[in-house]
């Protein structure tokens, strides 16, 4: 009798034994898995508790385009490179399609003045090679001040200052087939903030830029 017994129990203890079994299985990964992640020299991905890659399915509705739907043309972004010299006296900005030239104000010229100093033709004159290198034949010259003042006087300053640069550039360009666009934006478009004498002094600039050559 106690044999029979034991054979007629034995399905309902198996089914038991299969379920605590699947709980201390699951435990016992869960803990594996935790060690793993403590251990820096197991490699991402081989944990017993990691899941397989999530499967794609090609022909999946939601992954097509709508009826009549295209594609946008491919586009190459715009990358900027900005180098700046050690004093920030000078600083060079690249794109994909301009080059441009920021010199601050004190390099080029004395305070509340125009008139140019004999390093700043010197530092316009490797501009000018630069303009020169990448075949420009449209030349940007804009001028700015900081926003002490009152805004009338930096309008003027600003372009007097932009015009001097460019007057030192066309000497040096000597191209009849050469174009100027010369403003002067006084306070207009800060590059720093003005609350400072450092970012006055960033602010008190001339840019000069023209397109890259597509060579």
């Amino acid at each position: 009798m106690t044999h029979t017994r034991t054979r007629t129990a034995a399905p309902r203890l198996a089914v038991t034994l299969t379920a605590v079994s699947l709980m201390v299985a699951a435990n016992i990964v869960g803990a594996v898995g935790a060690r793993a992640d403590d251990n820096p020299s197991v490699p991402p991905g081989t944990e017993p508790s990691a899941s397989a890659p999530v499967k794609v399915d090609p022909n999946d509705p939601d992954l097509k385009l709508p009826e009549g739907a295209t594609l946008a043309e491919p586009k190459v972004l715009d990358i900027k490179s900005v180098v700046e010299d050690e004093s920030g006296d000078e600083r060079r900005e690249d794109t994909n399609s301009d080059v441009k030239f920021a010199l601050q104000a004190e390099v080029l010229f004395s305070k509340d003045s125009a008139k140019l100093s004999a390093d700043a033709k010197s530092r316009i004159a490797s501009i000018a090679d630069e303009i020169k290198n990448q075949n420009a034949t449209r030349i940007r010259v804009f001028g700015f001040t900081d926003n002490l003042g009152s805004s009338a006087h930096g309008d003027v300053l600003s372009r007097q200052r932009a015009n001097a640069v460019q007057e030192v550039l066309d000497e040096e360009l000597n191209d009849p087939g050469i174009t100027f666009e010369v403003r002067g934006y006084g306070e207009q478009y800060p590059i720093a903030d003005n609350s400072t004498e450092a970012g006055r002094k960033k602010n008190r600039r001339v840019e000069v830029s023209f397109p890259r050559s597509e060579g």
